[in-house]
């Protein structure tokens, strides 16, 4: 069987003038970075401002498993099966993280005859934007400590510094360190740490900007620590926000680049969804809405953490709205929450299935507390058997959602076409009253309360000593009216990774909260979640390499 790489590697692209062409975008307006990349030119916004806006289709999961999911594959195999159909539609996906391309997740550019290229370049530094998200987080933070150490006219607390600096690779060691060694020229020592750049406020901010004004304006609100009196310093004081944009300008220009099947595709902006916000850029989604008459983009991990943040933070910011979900579930996966080991899921279990389907159910009933219609889709293993995905889809319709297969992995957007159909027609057929959770006039512990009961299924929310404090400086700073952005595992609906099918009336704690001010919300912390990964024992990056002819091997 080939390897994704292989099917990849062999595909003969189109050049990306060709492909822009076929969204109607000039090539005058394309920055192009070799054949196949190029990034949309920030003058085209004036040329698509008064155009209409296509339909959006998000694309979510069931809680990630080691059994494979599959989300991204399906998110590009349905905007390939559209364009078969002869409709225009473009897909939207995050940047891949260099972090868990070398460590245990792999690559993020789809799979099999579902995937975007050029692969390699994707998954690597692609067109440099998580470099320039690097160099503006650490711009600011070497002029936090610069302005320290030239005396420090804003009186700022070195103990109280909150910007921690970053580096876009797993590295566990740079979690925790201390700074400014080596005597009075060299700064002042103070604890510090690293996360890793997808968690950094710049890349959430990144990503809801629409423009560079509002991303001068975000990027000036961050608060990088507090003075001796208790009173916040932003980064507008320490006069960073103009470079800063400066090092952001060209990578907030959106990037374009193909599916297997040259279906255009817009990939930009990537924070992960259990510690941030888990959606590709404010940007590149309104710049696809003018383009196509469909847009498809995907929210990461499960529903419980990117579709339930893509409603209440992205939509809600974005003044954007899903007009259905795809909602992808595989057999395995089901099986795998019933309590099947990883090595015994291709045999046919259902009463594991009806034990694992649990997780399903509840995700579908999440969604549809957003008045989204839902249509649920199995990405097909080969394992799968018409009894198992005739038990999920009768029981996936008697919960109000419509239920389609799809075989994009083996078969491209061919194999998408009856999932199309269904989306399609859920379109034109089921109404759609979308709305967010909460309100913004809900406190921000409200707010907690109402995700982790509502979304997760807790019974008990817990607010940490620090978590408290935190709370009242929220209040005090006027930042209570701010959405809530959870940080917790992606392995379960709560906030333990072995809590596997649908745990129910659960105690959750939130140890800490942070105040994204730049990005206008509120990080609360729940679990041993953290912000900067480790490698694993036996990373990716021990399988890749490059060989005699220039070919990278062993990616993904």
């Amino acid at each position: 069987m080939k390897t994704d790489l292989q099917i990849a590697q062999e595909c003969t692209m189109e050049p990306i003038v060709s492909v822009a062409a076929k969204a109607g975008i000039p090539e005058e307006y394309l920055e192009c970075y070799g054949k196949y990349k190029a990034k949309i030119s920030a003058a085209y916004d004036a040329e698509l401002k008064d155009r209409p806006n296509g339909r959006l289709i998000l694309v979510t999961a069931v809680n990630p498993t080691p059994a494979g999911e599959g989300k991204t594959t399906v998110t590009i195999g349905l905007t390939q099966a559209l364009q078969k159909m002869g409709k225009n539609a473009i897909t939207c996906l995050r940047e891949p993280s260099l972090g868990p391309c070398m460590g245990v997740k792999g690559g993020a550019a789809g799979g099999g005859y579902a995937q975007v290229v050029p692969m390699e370049d994707i998954n690597l530094h692609f067109t440099g934007d998580l470099h320039a998200i690097t160099t503006a987080n650490n711009l600011l933070a070497s002029m936090v400590d610069n302005h320290i150490q030239q005396g420090n006219e804003l009186n700022i607390d070195p103990r109280k510094i909150a910007w921690k600096r970053c580096v876009d690779l797993n590295d566990r060691q740079l979690r925790n360190v201390i700074s400014g060694l080596g005597g009075k020229v060299n700064g002042v020592p103070r604890e510090d740490g690293f996360q890793i750049t997808v968690a950094s406020e710049i890349m959430a901010i990144f990503c809801l900007a629409s423009d560079l004004k509002q991303l001068k304006e975000m990027l000036g609100r961050i608060i990088v620590g507090y003075t001796y009196d208790d009173e916040p310093v932003t980064a507008k004081q320490v006069g960073a926000d103009g470079a800063m944009t400066v090092l952001l300008k060209d990578a907030l220009q959106p990037n374009l680049v193909q599916t297997l099947e040259h279906t255009p595709a817009i990939i930009h902006g990537g924070p992960f969804a259990n510690i941030a916000h888990g959606c590709n850029s404010v940007r590149a989604t309104k710049t696809a809405l003018k383009l196509a008459d469909y847009v498809v983009t995907e929210a990461g991990f499960g529903a419980d953490l990117g579709a339930e943040k893509f409603f209440d933070i992205k939509c809600r910011k974005a003044g954007i709205r899903p007009d259905a979900v795809v909602l992808v579930a595989t057999i395995r996966a089901l099986k795998y929450n019933g309590g099947v080991a990883k090595a015994d899921l291709s045999s046919e279990n259902l009463d594991a299935l009806a034990k694992g389907f649990v997780n399903l159910e509840k995700h579908i009933e999440n969604i549809q507390k957003y008045g989204v219609p839902v249509v649920v889709t199995l990405n097909h293993f080969v394992a799968d058997t018409d009894a198992e995905v005739t038990y999920v889809k009768e029981r996936c319709e008697g919960l109000g959602a419509t239920f389609a297969v799809a075989k994009v992995w083996a078969d491209g957007g061919e194999g998408g076409i009856p999932l199309a159909e269904k989306v399609l027609e859920t379109l034109e057929t089921k109404e759609n009253n979308f709305h967010v959770l909460y309100e913004d006039s809900l406190s921000i512990e409200e707010k907690v309360n109402k995700i982790c009961r509502e979304i997760y299924g807790a019974g008990t929310v817990n607010f940490s000593a620090a978590a408290k404090k935190t709370l009242a400086q929220i209040e005090k700073l006027g930042f209570g009216d701010f959405p809530v952005c959870i940080a917790k595992t992606q392995y379960s609906l709560s906030d333990d990774p072995k809590a596997l099918g649908r745990p129910e009336g659960f105690e959750v704690t939130v140890k800490e909260l942070r105040i994204s001010a730049g990005a206008g919300f509120i990080v609360a912390l729940l679990g041993d979640i953290m912000t900067m990964p480790g490698l694993p024992k036996q990373p990716a990056a021990l399988n890749i390499d490059i060989d005699e002819d220039g070919n990278v091997v062993g990616l993904f």
